[in-house]
């Protein structure tokens, strides 16, 4: 199943504390698993960016509407389709 990984900063949302935050990944737990997106891990982040998210998908359509719900909770982000560099040594081999 292939791997997205989402660069996500809060943009301007309105974060009033920890339990609003946790109140959105829940939200967006239940509409990924909906669409058919198993949220796998989440990452609070230092820098440029405010969270890291890794989700997997059966398909490319998929991963849209998961950026897309997101998107709709204030999160903006940049989803990028990631390899793991086990697999990807295999596929420089094959070069």
């Amino acid at each position: 199943m292939p791997t997205y990984a989402t660069l996500v900063d809060l943009a301007d949302r309105d974060i009033q504390n920890a339990q609003d935050l946790a109140t959105i990944w829940g939200d967006v737990r239940t509409e990924f698993e909906e669409q058919g997106a198993d949220l796998r891990d989440s990452y609070a982040a230092l820098g440029e960016h405010d969270f890291i998210i890794l989700f997997e998908t059966d398909d490319t359509e998929a991963a849209f509407k998961s950026a897309l719900t997101l998107h709709r909770h204030g999160l903006e982000g940049q989803t990028m389709r990631i390899v793991d560099t086990a697999d990807f040594s295999t596929v420089v081999d094959e070069i």
